[in-house]
């Protein structure tokens, strides 16, 4: 296969079984190589110290007061600890499946978006492991294992992923682009505010159960913002056919 067809490959949607997948695929071996990580608690909780320290020269570190807020709220804290799993893969999955069904002409970046983004995350996680507020030893709850009863740090989750891959947050950098683009090719007001909130949404979803500061969140979204610019440039060869396609047919025409 030369670089032109690898580069229509990946400008264009496919058949949704063969995107079903691809992505499947790439997710599995994005689990393998993130599982690879072999810091120590003690390394990733220096990371964490330093993540926590920026926030506090910058006067943003709020989270355990966010988190005490949700506590005091019955029944709250294990929506949280649902909506963390449930949002990530399903949310992001629906969407994708109702993206290439209707607006097909916006899926391959968006594809690409990730699959840049989550490429970028990868060797964060392996050169800058970070402990996750409920593993930094600074007095947050892991609200996804007591509330909604799902141990992360049991063995079986704890050898399927990397516990210390928390900057970026791809759990907000995906909610942003698939907020972003719902807000952006939705046509009823309804489907644009649940798009302009879902971003927002995840933040008090990461940061209330525990697993994510403010600074990760911030990583995810410039994560996704270098995914688009990726995704951006593998698109541009086709379009700027389609613009000089356009322009010799004008000529032609005139």
């Amino acid at each position: 296969m030369n670089v032109a067809t690898l580069h229509r490959t990946a400008a264009s949607p496919h058949r949704g079984p063969v995107e079903v997948a691809t992505l499947v695929g790439l997710y599995a071996f994005y689990e393998l190589v993130r599982g690879q990580g072999h810091a120590t608690l003690a390394a990733a909780r220096a990371h964490t110290d330093w993540v926590v320290g920026l926030e506090r020269h910058l006067h943003v570190f709020g989270e355990r007061a966010i988190q005490d807020g949700v506590q005091a709220l019955p029944g709250l804290p294990a929506l949280l600890g649902i909506a963390y799993i449930v949002l990530h893969f399903l949310g992001t999955g629906a969407f994708l499946v109702w993206l290439h069904r209707r607006h097909p002409e916006r899926f391959a970046v968006v594809r690409n978006t990730l699959i840049g983004a989550t490429g970028i995350a990868l060797v964060f996680y392996v050169l800058f492991p970070v402990a996750p507020p409920r593993l930094a030893g600074l007095g947050f709850v892991d609200t996804v294992s007591h509330s909604a009863k799902v141990n992360l740090s049991s063995d079986l989750l704890g050898s399927l992923y990397n516990p210390f891959a928390a900057v970026p947050s791809l759990h907000f950098g995906y909610a942003l682009l698939v907020g972003v683009t719902l807000a952006s090719v939705a046509r009823g007001t309804y489907a644009k505010i649940v798009g302009w909130s879902y971003p927002v949404v995840m933040l008090l979803v990461i940061v209330g159960t525990g697993n994510h500061f403010f600074f990760d969140a911030a990583a995810g979204g410039l994560a996704i913002g270098a995914g688009y610019l990726i995704a951006t440039r593998v698109a541009a060869p086709r379009r700027e056919r389609r613009r000089q396609f356009a322009s010799g047919s004008a000529a032609l025409t005139y």
